[in-house]
């Protein structure tokens, strides 16, 4: 298959390189880009644990603190091993969402421990602070990147859908899922001859309307099982 990366310019690459070695064709066409917020120290007295919800959460933290020797709760199993790559060696992998990584939070440790740091990105849901607070932790949130998306459809994107030379397009979240959408509409582009593989229920639902040639929703919300979406090369 010929398939549009959508993820960040360097995740990408590393997606990329896994689709070729399944056989596939990596058409690189970042839809969503990653700014790092500088800023004054971490406040990490009364820290328990950390909180990461992405890959970029984990990067992030790390350009803010040498400090590594804290408990970490990852939503999967990407952000565990970028968790690990960083130095942390207390990594506890939730793989799979918010609802899950709470429920890691709250059975290994207790309120009273402390707090819990969210290393953030600006457009949080912040529905993993509401759950847990919920169940009486103490929750802050710190944001520490942006991710901002493109106004319009990157040129590699929009040259393989004018002439079919795309099959399928990997979208890792419901932004990306969101912004594909309105880069669609933008350019005027059906998605009729496409598969959409999304890594999760909640990417998938952006492209409901949509005329897509099959919807494939990852078996566990990871870029593995994700990319297994995909079938043998054909």
């Amino acid at each position: 298959m010929r398939v549009l990366v959508t993820r960040p310019e360097g995740d990408a690459a590393e997606t990329a390189a896994l689709l070729k070695a399944r056989g596939h064709e990596a058409i690189i066409a970042p839809l969503l880009g990653v700014n790092y917020h500088d800023g004054r120290p971490l406040h990490l007295d009364d820290v328990q644990a950390l909180l990461f919800t992405s890959v970029n959460g984990v990067r992030a933290f790390a350009r803010r603190t040498s400090l590594r020797d804290f408990p970490v709760f990852a939503v999967g199993s990407q952000t565990a091993q970028a968790a690990r790559d960083a130095g942390f060696s207390a990594v506890h992998d939730a793989d799979g969402n918010v609802e899950t990584l709470a429920d890691a939070v709250r059975a290994h440790v207790k309120p009273e421990g402390g707090a819990l740091l969210h290393a953030a990105g600006a457009e949080a849901e912040g529905r993993l602070a509401g759950l847990l607070t919920a169940a009486g932790f103490s929750v802050r949130t710190e944001v520490l990147y942006d991710v901002p998306a493109v106004n319009e459809m990157p040129e590699a994107a929009r040259a393989a859908i004018a002439v079919g030379a795309a099959d399928a397009v990997l979208l890792f979240s419901a932004r990306s899922a969101q912004v594909f959408a309105a880069c669609l509409a933008k350019a005027g582009f059906s998605p009729a001859g496409l598969i959409a593989a999304c890594i999760s229920e909640a990417a998938s639902r952006p492209l409901s309307a949509l005329p897509f040639k099959e919807i494939r929703i990852a078996a566990r919300p990871n870029q593995t099982a994700l990319l297994d979406s995909l079938g043998s090369k054909n």
